[in-house]
């Protein structure tokens, strides 16, 4: 078992009820629109993605909290790790939703996905990540990358601080795939 980051499919987007994010959509919208923003229709700007994003989130994050709060103000820290769902536009701040899912509780605190995307490509270059080498698109190919052969052999061929704490880099890698994918695909991310 454990806890996954995964994508959100526009189906289980609008489902209400326990085994969607209806409940979510809508009090999302609700706020949109309170601060003068359009609604977000996932329906409308999702585009095809190749299956659905799917990590598993499983090593230490100690060396990763370590790192943002040398690297991020509280603001971008929070910015960066206090979410329950990620959607692909920008937002001037966190949106927090009286709404709870299984994994948030009785909130729901909404993050923009380019604003993620800054901070991760900023924590990658602090690490000096191999951006171009690390996998996208395949359901747990990050997962399997790090904990397989893969980061084993780009180390040797690209050695970095990266390499020296793997889980550290697993975890900017994460959220910059995930970023990545949301904004690419217009879709939200979520804890499962």
């Amino acid at each position: 078992m454990g806890v996954y980051l995964v994508s959100v499919a526009a189906q289980d987007w609008s489902r209400p009820g326990e085994d969607g994010y209806g409940d979510v959509a809508a009090a999302l919208n609700t706020e949109l629109r309170r601060r003068g923003l359009p609604a977000y229709d996932l329906s409308r700007v999702a585009r095809e993605a190749p299956g659905w994003f799917e990590e598993k989130v499983s090593p230490s994050m100690d060396g990763f909290v370590a790192l943002c709060r040398k690297r991020l103000t509280d603001a971008e820290l929070s910015a960066l790790l206090d979410w329950s769902v990620l959607v692909p536009f920008a937002l001037e701040e966190t949106i927090v939703l009286p709404v709870g899912t299984a994994y948030s509780g009785e909130e729901t605190v909404v993050s923009g996905a380019p604003q993620v995307l800054a901070l991760a490509e900023r924590l990658a270059g602090a690490v000096a990540l191999p951006v171009d080498a690390i996998p996208e698109g395949e359901n747990l190919a990050l997962s399997r990358w790090f904990l397989e052969d893969g980061a084993e052999r780009t180390a040797r061929a690209r050695p970095g601080p990266w390499a020296e704490q793997r889980d550290t880099a697993f975890y900017v890698a994460l959220y910059l795939r995930a970023a990545q994918y949301s904004v690419r695909y217009g879709c939200p991310m979520t804890y499962s």
